[in-house]
């Protein structure tokens, strides 16, 4: 596979705003001359090895952050965007999409804003929807989508509050006693039910219910919510006022969002986390064990261990549900996952499903050549009753090769040899493999040729030479 060079000027411009350098002081530290810096700062020529080492001995720079974060997903995101027939032929390159996701992320973030406004036109037109014929309709991202695109482009890691839930955390005493403490400190009565609504809290009374019905894994990460809601009020807020969202319900679906941040990141703070999932080699029962955590929630938090200057292995983590929809999607990898759609029928998370308690392990190649550890089990949650309905999950943690020795799952796997691994792709709207048996529907990149005298696999051959057909 070919060494992709790397374009980072946005990066270089950031770290040197961050330290309050001139560009000359700056390229004089770095040893390069100041032409050469402005080359790079502007993503004309890439930043080089010597460069990459520099930041790390001068100013002892997280050099990860230069390939990791915005760049790639945005790179992904438009590639996948680019690939709608509506946009004409042929698609930018890879490289282009670089070139604009690096030097211009605002107008990537404004084009990937109208192509989700003109999909949601389109599946409202398609499905009769009466209020898109209301003039004082406004069309906007769904404020789910909203929410997903503001953790999806935070690195799913959110500095203030993280460390906020790891201070919370600090002492001897159980997370559980302390949040105890807490609530009796603000006057609020703790008690339990057997029904099935998970968390209850009335403001009149001050009282919080928890239901019996649920994993103790459960309760304690609903008492650590509103703990976050009670104590951390002012801190979600101001997050919530410098992300800016289109709409109250959005707004409304983040605090839930930040919140949960906020459990999850207090039942396992950064750096305790952090230590304990390299002494385990993550392994995710050890790690769910001593945290007194869940499963997904251990996957979860080991793919926000992005703390600038104290990063984790980068994971991808996403959990499907069994129609193959992605519920909920994370990657710190080159890794990125199609925002329209299902996930590729390939991967082995779609298989935990037939071998739950289980975990599956799966070597894969995407068609950029990149190679993973992947990792996949179902997280099925029973309802707490024989009538209550069971809702099933799988979830996928996932990282590069590279990073591969540093799980306990990867051990006794043939990470050298090209054979073992099994070739995935994003979504088949944008995947140009050729002969996949699994494919759903054709790449829209690519020609078709279709013979009627001839029947493969697929009724039709993907032509990689060609582009999209558009007359």
């Amino acid at each position: 596979m070919p060494v992709q060079k790397l374009y980072a000027g946005a990066k270089l411009r950031e770290i040197r705003t961050r330290l309050q350098l001139t560009q000359k002081d700056f390229a004089a530290r770095l040893g390069v001359s100041l032409p050469y810096l402005n080359q790079m700062e502007n993503n004309n020529r890439p930043v080089s090895t010597a460069v990459v080492l520099a930041l790390a001995r001068e100013f002892g720079t997280d050099v990860t952050e230069l390939s990791t974060g915005d760049s790639e997903r945005m790179v992904s995101d438009l590639r996948e965007a680019l690939a709608d027939p509506v946009f004409p032929a042929p698609s930018p390159s890879a490289a282009d999409l670089r070139l604009v996701a690096s030097n211009a992320p605002g107008v990537a973030r404004a084009l990937l804003a109208l192509h989700r406004a003109y999909r949601q036109s389109h599946e409202r037109l398609a499905s009769l929807d009466e209020a898109l014929g209301r003039e004082d309709r406004v069309l906007r991202a769904s404020p789910w989508e909203e929410v997903r695109d503001f953790f999806h482009y935070c690195d799913n890691y959110i500095d203030a509050v993280d460390r906020a839930a790891e201070q919370f955390s600090k002492g001897p005493d159980p997370i559980d006693q302390k949040a105890e403490r807490v609530l009796e400190r603000h006057g609020v009565s703790l008690q339990f039910s057997d029904d099935v609504t998970l968390r209850t809290y009335d403001s009149r009374s001050r009282r919080l219910t928890l239901s019996t019905k649920v994993a103790a894994s459960t309760r304690r990460f609903q008492l650590l919510h509103q703990i976050a809601l009670l104590t951390q009020n002012d801190l979600l807020e101001a997050t919530l006022d410098l992300a800016r969202f289109q709409s109250d319900d959005a707004r409304a679906i983040a605090k839930i969002g930040l919140a949960n941040y906020f459990a999850g990141a207090a039942q396992m703070p950064y750096r305790a986390f952090l230590a304990a999932a390299q002494e385990s080699r993550h392994d995710l029962e050890v790690l769910a064990d001593r945290f007194g955590a869940s499963i997904e929630q251990v996957a979860h938090r080991l793919s926000t261990l992005q703390r600038p200057g104290a990063k984790g292995v980068p994971f991808f983590f996403v959990r499907v549900d069994q129609a193959g929809t992605i519920t909920k999607r994370h990657s710190a990898t080159r890794l990125q996952f199609a925002r329209y759609g299902g996930a590729c029928p390939l991967w082995n998370v779609h298989q935990a499903f037939e071998t739950p308690g289980r975990f599956l392990r799966q070597l894969a190649e995407t068609p950029d050549g990149v190679r993973y550890f992947c990792l996949a089990r179902d997280v099925s949650k029973p309802g707490g009753s024989f009538r209550a309905p069971v809702r099933r999950y799988a979830i996928g943690l996932g990282c590069e090769i590279r990073h591969a020795e540093a799980l306990t799952y990867a051990d006794d796997m043939d990470l050298t040899n090209p054979q073992a691994f099994e070739p995935i792709g994003i979504s088949c709207r944008i995947c140009a493999r050729p002969d996949c048996h699994q494919r759903s529907v054709p790449p829209l990149e690519q020609g078709l040729r279709v013979d009627h005298d001839h029947r493969g696999v697929l009724p039709y051959a993907i032509d990689v030479q060609t582009g999209r057909d558009r007359t």
